[in-house]
């Protein structure tokens, strides 16, 4: 019996924001965009929609493939850091509203690492007992942490939201290792300063505050480093090398990183799979929803080997090797 992935789903808001539309409103253009970063397009949540409009049909996504009712679920992870309120978590959201009344629920805060955090967590509590099946959701309404004046991240960021059922059986696509790190001495080089204890919202709140800051050229530099560091970790856990991966689902940040990573790990970019450029940075929602498009479309075949690998603020970083 090992941790396999039973079955996969994704969702999104439907408006999307192309980078003609942030011609308009911001000094960019779209060829500085695409030239920096791969994006071309982004789905941006509309006033009112909430991390749950969309983390609700990606698990009902999930669980129709894997064949399984919300009442047969154990455990819901939620990596996320917009859930629809602070208190109660993102996963107990998605737990009333799928009717999940068995599960126990909660969120894994650990930005765009949040989706692997979360498999980690499933596959051990697989290990300890095999009869569970366990729900795994990564996403984000990242737009509402965006300061659409700032160039430098407005156009970096989308929402999306993805899903897992994991389950332990004895065929099926195998989860071989999950390894994570972190460095909270290096979190303020990527990070949302308020709404936390440290800056509550008060009367003199300010809403700059509540937007993304990032210092990009050292956040690049981590993020290879680290995915790459993670990566062998992931690979010597199960047993792998580099040159068995047969396919690279990397954090889809930028495409430079991508692009970097490929070569790092000497594969060429037809195995690296790529949705950047219409989704543009979805956090937590990168892993998951690339893995569903991945293995809907046809990039990920049987027999496949299969490395899924992160970098988020916090500093975070995992990987996870699947043999598809």
């Amino acid at each position: 019996m090992h941790s396999v992935i039973l079955g996969t789903g994704s969702a999104a808001p439907e408006n999307v924001v192309t980078n003609h539309d942030l011609e308009k409103i911001m000094d960019t253009s779209d060829e500085w965009i695409v030239q920096r970063t791969g994006i071309k397009s982004r789905h941006i949540s509309l006033p009112g929609e909430k991390f749950s409009d969309f983390a609700l049909p990606a698990s009902r996504l999930a669980l129709e493939r894997a064949g399984l009712e919300a009442t047969d679920i154990d455990f819901i992870f939620a990596g996320t850091m917009t859930p629809d309120y602070l208190m109660p978590a993102g996963a107990c959201s998605v737990q009333a509203l799928l009717g999940a009344e068995k599960a126990t629920a909660m969120d894994v805060c650990a930005a765009c690492s949040g989706f692997i955090y979360g498999l980690s967590i499933a596959d051990k509590y697989l290990r300890c007992d095999p009869t569970l099946n366990i729900l795994v959701i990564g996403g984000e309404i990242v737009s509402h942490h965006l300061d659409w004046d700032d160039r430098t991240t407005a156009v970096l960021f989308g929402d999306a939201v993805g899903a897992a059922v994991i389950g332990a059986r004895a065929d099926g696509h195998r989860i071989l290792a999950v390894e994570t790190g972190s460095n909270g001495n290096l979190g303020e080089l990527l990070y949302i300063q308020g709404t936390g204890s440290a800056t509550p919202v008060t009367r003199d709140f300010d809403i700059k505050d509540n937007y993304i800051q990032m210092r990009g050229r050292e956040i690049f530099k981590h993020a290879i480093k680290n995915m790459v560091e993670v990566s062998n970790r992931a690979l010597a856990n199960a047993g792998k090398t580099v040159e068995e991966i047969t396919k690279i689902i990397p954090h889809q940040a930028n495409m430079r990183i991508i692009e970097m990573l490929a070569k790092q790990f000497k594969k060429p970019m037809e195995e690296v799979f790529v949705n950047i450029d219409r989704y543009g940075n979805t956090s937590a929602g990168t892993i998951p929803v690339a893995l569903n498009e991945a293995a809907t479309t046809g990039f990920l075949e049987p027999g496949d080997l299969v490395l899924l690998t992160v970098f988020g603020g916090g500093l975070t970083w995992a990987a996870a090797v699947v043999e598809w």
